[in-house]
């Protein structure tokens, strides 16, 4: 298995640390993560490779590579986190800040409207904060191993809800269709399951459990014909005998 070379849509496990400048910035190993505050579950991805489940530098080079073997890939910011963008750099006024009870300073690392922002000066009732990621325009090292190619299809399933989902529901595979009984997670369904049979070669589908009905009254019961009128019928068959 060591000299299988891995192609697009195959899953597998991979282990990685990132650096930027040296310093690292994202890491699945723990002694590493440990080093730079990660206090997350860390632990191998699983991806598709070729499926945007990575940065694009990163998810392209995969293909062609051998399980078990140590790589290493520099990105320009082209293939990572994208070049600054001047336009994402904003001026706004002090008192948003001070009704969500912060007081800005250059260096402060905010959230703000989904982005991870950072101030760079305040000047009077203004301040300047730029929404470009940390690492836009940075350089980016890669070194990591593949270290197994996933087989199993419930663990496929599992690693795109893990990714997409961020958590995961209960589904069988039945006749090339994984089926969910949730229907609170159509929508997402609705939204993935192209994108999920691209990647899977399966259909993705949610339907209702519906209540187990007597199956003998519903064998008796003819199309048109009420219920209350075959329990009529019932009681006159049970008085004839």
């Amino acid at each position: 298995m060591a000299n299988e070379a891995i192609q697009k849509n195959d899953f597998i496990e991979l282990e990685f640390t990132g650096k930027a400048n040296n310093e690292v910035f994202d890491t699945t190993d723990k002694v590493e993560a440990k080093k730079i505050g990660l206090d997350a579950d860390v632990k191998p991805m699983i991806v598709s490779v070729g499926n945007e489940m990575l940065l694009k530098g990163l998810d392209e080079s995969l293909e062609g590579k051998e399980i078990g073997k140590k790589y290493s890939i520099d990105l320009k910011p082209e293939k990572a986190f994208g070049k600054r963008d001047p336009k994402m750099i904003r001026t706004m006024p002090i008192r948003i800040f001070h009704e969500k009870q912060m007081n800005p300073y250059p260096g402060l690392t905010v959230q703000m409207d989904n982005y991870i922002a950072k101030v760079l000066s305040v000047s009077g009732g203004r301040v300047s904060v730029d929404f470009n990621n940390p690492l836009a325009g940075k350089d980016i090292t890669y070194e990591f191993t593949i270290t197994r190619k996933i087989n199993d299809t419930k663990e496929k399933i599992n690693s795109l809800q893990d990714f997409f989902f961020r958590s995961r529901f209960d589904f069988e595979i039945k006749e090339g269709k994984v089926i969910f009984k949730k229907p609170e997670i159509k929508p997402f369904i609705d939204i993935f399951k192209e994108r999920f049979k691209t990647i899977t070669g399966l259909d993705f589908e949610v339907i209702e459990e519906k209540e187990k009905k007597d199956e003998t009254k519903q064998a008796k019961q003819k199309p048109g014909v009420k219920v209350e009128e075959l329990v009529k019928e019932e009681k006159k068959e049970e008085k004839k005998e």
